[in-house]
């Protein structure tokens, strides 16, 4: 299972971080949106914070279209007002292209690749 990692930052304001973990909480997502995740064949995902930046962890199954998921979110109003609701929180880091909001994540170091039995010292 393949699983990736992204990161986005927030607007610098506690009072607009609060109410995006707010928006992210179990009872207040919509409905719609965890069914579209798990519809792109997401079989898992966690958002962590520290400070205004967010990480996105994804688990995707070995299927997974990631440009299939980006034109079934476009053509999805539902997605696109959460999407839009979400702008009003989030802010593009630095280097992210032009219109990215989640950037990818370059994993630099697994304790797992070192500890492998095959992997020679």
């Amino acid at each position: 299972m393949p699983r990736r990692y992204f990161a986005l930052d927030l607007k610098d304001d506690a009072a607009s971080i609060a109410e995006y973990e707010r928006w992210h909480s179990a009872e207040r997502i919509w409905p719609e949106i965890v069914a579209s995740i798990r519809a792109a064949g997401i079989l898992d995902m966690e958002i962590f914070r520290s400070g205004n930046r967010l990480v996105l962890v994804v688990d995707v199954a070995a299927d997974f279209d990631e440009q299939a998921k980006r034109a079934a979110d476009a053509a999805d109003p539902r997605v696109q007002a959460w999407e839009n609701l979400m702008d009003t929180f989030q802010q593009p880091l630095p280097w992210a292209e032009a219109g990215q909001k989640w950037v990818p994540m370059t994993r630099l170091f697994s304790l797992a690749d070192c500890i492998a039995e095959d992997n020679p010292r």
